[in-house]
Formats: structure tokens, C-alpha cells, sequence
């Protein structure tokens, strides 16, 4: 097996949850959206979320984003393209995103 330069540092792998109106709406089914370092794979992916969170994961999309143009003045410039994974749990585990206040 081929270590990856992250089976160390579970915690930089994923870098945040997506929280948008659509990703917050396949809480329902089970499924939650993260931004991840572009170069890991699926099976990374899977362990490290099993890792942080403790929780099964049954499944896992996965998507490149093109890097968008953003204008700042008369300035142009480009937002950088990243990775999101898809990361649907096995019935009965959660993911706390939204900690009780």
C-alpha cells in the first residue's frame, strides 16, 4: 500500500463542510458535502472520514470544480478550483455539524 502524505494528519485531509441550500438538504438522506485536498483518493477519503467523525460510510462522490474568474476592479483574477466529496453514511450514524448552543 502506498502511504499518502496525509495518513498522518487526518484533520488537513478534509478542509470544511459545504454549507449551501443543497447540501443541506441531502441531510436528510444521509449525505454530507465536504471540500477535500484535490490529490486524495476515494479510499483515503472514506478513512479519513471514519476517523474524525466515527461513523460508516456506505458511499462517496467525488468532483473536480474548474477554477472560476472573479474581477476585482479592473483587476482580473481567478478563484482556485478544488475537490468535493460527497459522503453518504450508513443509517443511524450522524455527522454533528452544528454543535448544541
Amino acid at each position: 500500500m502506498v502511504k499518502h502524505k496525509y495518513m498522518g494528519r487526518a484533520i488537513d485531509a478534509i478542509k470544511y463542510p459545504i454549507i449551501t441550500e443543497k447540501s443541506t438538504s441531502l441531510f436528510e438522506k444521509n449525505q454530507y458535502t465536504f471540500v477535500v485536498d484535490r490529490n486524495l483518493d476515494k479510499e483515503i477519503i472514506k478513512k479519513t472520514i471514519e476517523l474524525l467523525f466515527n461513523v460508516k460510510v456506505t458511499k462517496i462522490n467525488t468532483s473536480v470544480l474548474p477554477k472560476k474568474k472573479r474581477r476585482l476592479g479592473k483587476y482580473i483574477g481567478y478563484k482556485p478550483n478544488y475537490k468535493k466529496a460527497i459522503v453518504k453514511l450508513a443509517s443511524g450514524d450522524t455527522i454533528q455539524l452544528f454543535p448544541d448552543v
